[in-house]
């Protein structure tokens, strides 16, 4: 019997050599852009504050739904994470795309604060899955062809053809209002069924190091494997919550400005091309980044730092334009430190607790964004 369980061993690991070999590294991340450039645009996703505001949900409520959203993210964070390193990355990225899906369905059919928040908390865990398990896929995907030192490269492009497409949902915010919520969450779940099908035909790539274990096993050496590093590696804890403090910030101007422009002057015809530009503002920091390898991280850092305080400090004057470029540097300092951080961590990160220890990133993002979402709802109401 021994013997017999040897040769399944040997056998599935024969079996997972070679689906790694059939890796076409081409085709497997033109496959990740697909899923990010049909997951960006999302033209009711990328307008939700301004459309919960249309059906009457006041800022501070939004400011709450927010908070839940990231209640939730940070629930479920480390533990889609360790699916992801357990069970396969490709198993969560289809799983996050029907979570989508079914978050906007139920966008569509209910209208209560409880049911909305339902729908935050679906859509939070469609953002769990993927989250961490997006870069694990890529940067392991590039590990076993042996370009994993372009890994920066796709990151910077993933990142700038998100951007730009968000960009194209929230250009399209006037569409979205005058379509309404109910047409504007179909068009999303008809966009979201492109990105599930390049989502179904990903090629799977399992974390190494516990291939062969239980899945009881599996989930008890990520778990010790990421609470070690974690314990001994401090680099890795303050980059992971300086990346998160500031992403956090630049994000929450971003989305309240949806409410706040038309309030302080903006014409309305005018928030969707201003909303436009500061998400190409973010896809302007992705590219940047990598025309500054030699900068040190602290450099990169100190330049984030302040790109957001000005953004936070233009909130402040009032008037729409100012607000707008404030936001744009605030974008820009945020993708300009992301994707530095990004591969640093990955860099530092074995690939057993890879999604895992991402999912640590998000967490921690998700956690000073509860703390923050009802303060900005605050300030901006």
């Amino acid at each position: 019997m021994e013997i017999y369980n040897k040769e399944l061993e040997i056998q599935g690991n024969n079996e997972l050599c070679q689906s790694v070999k059939k890796i076409n590294i081409k085709a497997q991340l033109g496959k990740i852009y697909a899923i990010d450039s049909f997951g960006a645009f999302m033209i009711a996703g990328a307008s939700w504050v301004a459309l919960l505001a249309a059906r009457g949900f006041s800022t501070l409520e939004i400011g709450w739904f927010e908070s839940i959203f990231h209640v939730v993210s940070m629930i479920c964070e480390v533990p889609s994470g360790a699916v992801s390193d357990v069970f396969g990355r490709k198993k969560s990225m289809v799983l996050a795309q029907i979570m989508s899906m079914l978050s906007a369905m139920i966008m569509i059919f209910t209208d209560s604060f409880i049911s909305i928040a339902f729908a935050m908390g679906v859509s939070a865990l469609s953002y769990n899955l993927a989250s961490g398990t997006r870069e694990a896929l890529a940067y392991d995907s590039m590990k076993k062809a042996g370009v994993e030192k372009n890994y920066e490269d796709f990151f910077s492009k993933d990142m700038i053809i998100y951007e730009i497409f968000s960009s194209l949902a929230t250009l399209l915010a006037g569409v979205a209002l005058m379509l309404g919520y109910r047409r504007a969450y179909l068009v999303d779940i008809i966009i979201g069924s492109v990105a599930l099908v390049f989502a179904l035909s990903l090629t799977e790539v399992h974390a190494e190091g516990h291939e062969s274990m239980e899945v009881a096993g599996r989930f008890k050496e990520v778990a010790i494997g990421s609470i070690k590093f974690l314990k001994e590696n401090r680099k890795a804890r303050l980059i992971i919550l300086f990346n998160a403090a500031i992403g956090a910030v630049a994000v929450l101007i971003a989305f309240f400005m949806q409410a706040k422009l038309p309030e302080v002057g903006l014409r309305p015809v005018l928030l969707g091309p201003a909303l436009f530009v500061i998400g190409l503002s973010g896809a302007l920091g992705s590219k940047t980044v990598t025309f500054f390898n030699k900068l040190g991280y602290r450099t990169i850092g100190l330049i984030s730092f302040l790109g957001v305080v000005l953004a936070f400090a233009s909130v402040f004057v009032g008037n729409p334009y100012v607000m707008i470029v404030g936001a744009c540097i605030g974008s820009f300092a945020d993708s300009f430190i992301e994707i530095r951080s990004d591969v640093v961590l990955n860099d530092m990160i074995p690939s057993g607790q890879r999604a895992t220890l991402m999912s640590v990133n998000s967490f921690t993002y998700s956690v000073i964004m509860i703390l923050l979402s009802p303060v900005f709802g605050w300030i901006f109401g």
